[in-house]
């Protein structure tokens, strides 16, 4: 009997996977352990693998479609095999393809299917409605190949320019036609931009880290209680420290690892801010996990240092750079983007002097670092030249108050002043 594969729960906070790419198609012969399809997640393009032996006997999306966690993926089984009294009596999670009624042959979808979660169509400019484009007894758009092709390259939306050729199919004048009249709608499809009443724009489809970062700082920020206190550091000692470490051979540190090697260490004098707020209970953490937070091409994400209070800077370093390097590069697993207890978002290296961080959930904090910059300050009551960082802390109200938010920034601001102490 035939095998069904479904969209595996790849990370934590995961809803629906969008199917970045298909390694196999149907008729393809597969081992167990072969790569079937890369998997776009909230968080991470995953590699998903397939657990049975057998030939590919359907493929319910196609690529740039979503499958919820649970949905029907693929189908696996001996060549030949009917699967229709499967797919008809499938009762796991329906995907955008599989939700209709099963085709009558185990085949992907006609790649002129419309795609699931299409963007918003923009009408060019006022004028009447044209007639829906004809179509054929299966369904499929009467158009020819070059019409198409146009219509794509040109954004035009097809369904809506009025055929004249043989039996209303739509040929290449038409869409001419419509572009140079207007009477089709202009579609914004990505990589490609529209020019409608005398706008320019493009439209890109929200990607699943961008409906995850939505989703999940709306909640942070309208359901968590947020206040901020901001201290400024004098960083004279730690420029200075830095210069000596990174004067030893093999070694490398930024301030930013310097930073959360200061915040893991005043996390363990502090245990009520290195905590989580979980409905019905604050989680006070034993161990420190800290996450840094990484912009990748598709938003943010936040790779976690593990025991980060036990790592020396330079290990902390090396480990940060790593992560950051494969998060860019979509090849993190979901154990290491998981599990932090404490966040820092650092935009220092652009130039940013201060702002505020929305909380990380179910984190009862966040730390915003901004610059170093160089500015007047008095010291023994002279005014001279100092380099000055400043920090915001954001906290959850109903984990974290006022003085204990201050003390802990206080022991911060102690360590960067004194850094030597973290080697303690």
């Amino acid at each position: 009997m035939a095998d069904i594969i479904e969209m595996p729960l790849l990370s934590d906070t995961m809803e629906e996977g969008v199917i970045a790419a298909w390694h196999v198609k149907v008729g393809d012969k597969v081992s167990s352990g072969d790569l079937l399809a890369e998997v776009e997640t909230d968080k991470a393009t995953m590699e998903v693998e397939s657990y049975y032996s057998g030939v590919v006997l359907h493929i319910a999306v196609e690529a740039g479609q979503g499958v919820p966690v649970g949905g029907l993926m693929v189908v696996v089984g001996k060549e030949g095999e009917d699967i229709n009294a499967i797919l008809q009596s499938y009762t796991g999670k329906k995907t955008g393809a599989s939700s209709a009624a099963p085709a009558p042959t185990a085949t992907a979808p006609a790649s002129s299917a419309p795609v699931a979660g299409t963007a918003p169509t923009a009408v060019a400019a006022p004028a009447a409605v044209a007639a829906p484009a004809p179509v054929n007894g299966d369904n499929r758009l009467k158009a020819s190949p070059l019409a198409k092709a146009i219509a794509k390259e040109t954004g035009v939306d097809i369904q809506a320019v009025t055929g004249t050729g043989e039996g209303g199919r739509i040929i290449k004048k038409d869409v001419e036609a419509a572009l140079a009249g207007g009477t089709a709608q202009a579609v914004a499809s990505p990589g490609h931009t529209v020019v409608a009443a005398g706008s320019s724009y493009e439209e890109v489809p929200v990607s699943q880290m961008r409906k995850a970062i939505a989703r999940r700082l709306s909640e942070s920020k309208f359901t968590a209680p947020h206040f901020y206190l901001t201290m400024a550091i004098d960083m004279d000692a730690t420029v200075s420290f830095r210069k000596q470490l990174n004067e030893q051979e093999g070694v490398k540190v930024s301030f930013n690892d310097i930073v959360v090697k200061a915040v893991a260490t005043a996390l363990r004098k502090h245990p009520k801010v290195n905590a989580s707020w979980l409905g019905d209970k604050i989680r006070y953490h034993h161990d420190i996990h800290v996450g840094v937070a990484v912009a990748i091409e598709d938003g943010l994400i936040v790779p976690v240092v593990r025991n980060t209070d036990r790592k020396g800077i330079a290990e902390i370093g090396g480990e940060v750079k790593e992560l950051a390097e494969r998060a860019r590069n979509k090849q993190l697993q979901p154990e290491e983007f998981s599990g932090n207890t404490f966040t820092i978002s650092n935009l220092g290296m652009f130039g940013i002097e201060e702002f505020t961080a929305i909380i990380n959930p179910p984190d009862a904090c966040i730390l915003a670092v901004g610059a170093i910059n160089e500015v007047p300050v008095v010291k023994k009551g002279a005014i001279v030249p100092g380099k000055i960082m400043k920090v915001t802390l954001s906290c959850d109200h109903r984990v974290v108050d006022g003085a204990t938010g201050s003390a802990f920034l206080q022991t911060l601001k102690e360590l960067l002043e004194n850094p030597l102490r973290m080697l303690l």
